[in-house]
């Protein structure tokens, strides 16, 4: 089976997933509440940004596509 990483990474529910994950582990870990916080935010950011690149590439392409097929 083949994971389609474009789906994958514009999920909000894969990154919902992630940022469970990694903030179990930094609680498990005894990291403090407010560098928690911090780690979340950092990774909800590079989330949104790396679905938004991916997201306006799928766009592009199509773009691309429907000008070549006229």
């Amino acid at each position: 089976m083949k994971i389609d990483w474009k789906a994958k990474l514009t999920s909000r529910k894969f990154w919902a997933a992630v940022v469970g994950f990694i903030t179990a582990l930094l609680i498990a870990f005894g990291v403090s509440d407010m560098q928690i916080e911090q780690i979340v935010a950092v990774v909800m950011a590079s989330a949104t940004l790396i679905a938004y690149i991916i997201g306006e590439g799928l766009v592009d392409t199509e773009r691309l596509k429907n000008k070549e097929d006229k």
